[in-house]
């Protein structure tokens, strides 16, 4: 796919998923903006990958802060003058626990970042591709936002969040020639998935991925790169009347 002169930013850039999508942009020529609250992972991504000053920026932030989302457009625009993608990527699993065990702390961590930073990267970003009548958005929802999951509630109910705002998002920007969609991926092989896996089944992580691996029809995890093809055909012009849509790239694990 072919992003020449595209300016597109991702944040959760350094994880498995978001690394992925900056390889496929760069490799299709586009001009990317990696944002993460790990500096130093982003610029070895930037190493890694090649990524020139001419065309990347790094920049750190905590996507669960208003001003710090503020910072990273507003950089965007500075350096860059313009945002035709946005990958909404950054998110936690947060604590396996039951429902009577949450904490307001365990809620507000993995609210802050997987909806409130989903919120705010659209506050800031919807507005200048409004103005330019064009842009495509991809939040990065789960399966996690379409099922339950017992002892995973602030994940999968921060996920089903993502799912409603993608909704309204899509309908206030479409007048605007601006697209708003959303992956849900399934068991990817990240490190979100090695945490997830430690977490549910404590000292038995490897009897919990396979577990999680027999459960998928197509008895394989995912790889990152198989989330990051659907994330930058949804950002490309061959999308261009795709709008308010949520793709599954899962194996077929969420069949109803």
């Amino acid at each position: 796919m072919n992003f020449e002169n595209k300016v597109v930013i991702v944040t959760g850039a350094a994880g498995g998923i978001g690394k992925e999508v900056v390889r496929k942009l760069a490799n299709g020529q586009a001009k990317v903006v990696l944002v993460d609250l790990n500096e130093d992972a982003i610029k070895a991504v930037q190493a890694e990958l090649g990524l020139t000053e001419e065309n990347s920026l790094a920049v750190k932030a905590d996507v669960s802060n208003e001003e710090s989302v503020k910072n990273y457009v507003t950089q965007t625009i500075s350096k860059f003058g313009r945002i035709d993608g946005f990958v909404n990527n950054a998110g936690v699993e947060g604590p396996a626990k039951t429902i009577e065990e949450i904490t307001e702390e365990d809620f507000n961590f993995v609210y802050g970042i997987n909806v409130k930073g989903v919120l705010f990267g659209l506050k800031y970003v919807l507005p200048i591709m409004k103005e330019q009548k064009s842009g495509s958005i991809v939040n990065t929802s789960s399966v996690a936002g379409l099922i339950g999951s017992p002892s995973m509630v602030l994940y999968n109910s921060s996920k089903h969040a993502v799912m409603g705002i993608n909704k309204v998002a899509a309908l206030e920007a479409a007048a605007f020639n601006v697209r708003v969609n959303a992956v849900n991926p399934g068991v990817i092989n990240t490190q979100m998935m090695r945490n997830i896996e430690s977490k549910v089944a404590p000292g038995a992580a490897e009897a919990a991925q396979a577990a999680y691996n027999d459960a998928v029809p197509m008895k394989r995890y995912g790889e990152p790169e198989e989330v990051a093809n659907v994330i930058a055909f949804l950002l490309s012009d061959e999308a261009s009347y795709v709008s308010s849509s949520s793709y599954t790239v899962d194996g077929a694990l969420y069949n109803v």
